[in-house]
């Protein structure tokens, strides 16, 4: 299968690395040359236009910043999708724009699928993330090669646009761990308890999450880095609110963290990484949440594996 991938950023790139890690026939597109460089020199084709791009590939595969990025990418594609060709939208989107994008395609006569990642760009990296994937069983079983080279474990969701609604969930879910975390440290701090020694106390008990074991390293380091900013939390939430409010469901946590990702980017700009969060309560308190024995950024030591599709309980 001749496969295209367009969006090199921080995920995207560690994705089609590992497809070309895995011998997979594939031609890439960026509007940043020197990342498409990058992987041509790891053996992949440069391709010159998204519409290039669909016409000469059985896939593409789109991991893109923002909604209004898949759309305009898609609309060069739109005139060469035919029978046999597959759109595999791996950025983090709204629901309803998979839906809308991806019905284009299935109407032109090819296949459809949302299939976000998650679990960390350091599992991108080794091929050991999660996917979520949203789209008909035909189309799933089609892609499912494909998403067991670049994740470890595969879910199929159901149906197209289901898949970008359970990233968001889990992105929003992430979010106020993130903030609930940088509150348990500081106030851990503030009494005058050691924070390698906290560290530990939420890692193995009920406090725990995956958040925890990432982030707050990072946090702790300094460095801050977990290859997320700020305006992607505060995309990322602001898609999970909308679904909220299209299904009225009058939620009560989603809305404060948005004001404190706005407080955030108002303080630190939009491109500040999103652990620096916890410098507004840094900055209150007058005290510096370091530690040592972490590591400035996260990397994945579990060796690369075959991915599986998971089962739901109950199926």
């Amino acid at each position: 299968m001749k496969v295209g991938f367009i969006g090199l950023g921080n995920v995207g790139h560690k994705l089609a690395g590992s497809l070309l890690r895995n011998g997979v026939d594939l031609t890439v597109l960026d509007l940043n040359p020197t990342l498409m460089d990058a992987m041509v020199a790891k053996g992949a084709k440069a391709a010159q236009s998204a519409g290039e791009l669909m016409q000469d590939s059985d896939a593409v595969i789109t991991c893109l910043p923002s909604p209004a990025a898949s759309d305009a990418v898609m609309q060069d594609m739109l005139p060469f999708v035919g029978t046999g060709k597959i759109w595999m939208e791996m950025s983090t989107t709204d629901q309803a724009e998979a839906e809308r994008l991806g019905g284009q395609v299935i109407a032109a006569g090819g296949a459809a699928v949302d299939c976000p990642v998650s679990g960390g760009c350091h599992r991108a990296d080794t091929g050991n993330i999660a996917i979520f994937a949203g789209c008909d069983r035909a189309t799933f079983d089609r892609v499912l090669p494909l998403l067991t080279i670049m994740g470890r474990r595969v879910l199929h969701t159901g149906p197209l646009g289901s898949a970008s609604m359970l990233k968001v969930l889990t992105n929003y879910l992430a979010t106020v761990h993130l903030v609930a975390n940088a509150e348990a440290l500081v106030t851990a701090k503030a009494a005058g308890m050691d924070l390698n020694t906290t560290y530990e106390a939420i890692r193995i008990s009920s406090g725990n999450s995956f958040s925890h074991e990432t982030e707050s390293q990072v946090i702790l380091n300094g460095s801050r880095d977990i290859s997320f900013t700020m305006d992607l939390v505060k995309k990322d939430i602001g898609l999970f609110q909308q679904i909220a409010e299209r299904n009225n469901v009058p939620l009560e946590i989603s809305p404060l963290l948005g004001r404190i990702f706005d407080d955030g980017i108002a303080r630190y700009g939009t491109r500040e990484l999103s652990p620096n969060i916890i410098k507004r309560l840094e900055e209150a308190t007058g005290l510096s949440i370091l530690a040592p024995g972490f590591p400035p950024e996260m990397t994945d030591d579990e060796p690369e594996a075959a991915g599986y599709e998971v089962v739901p309980k109950g199926r």
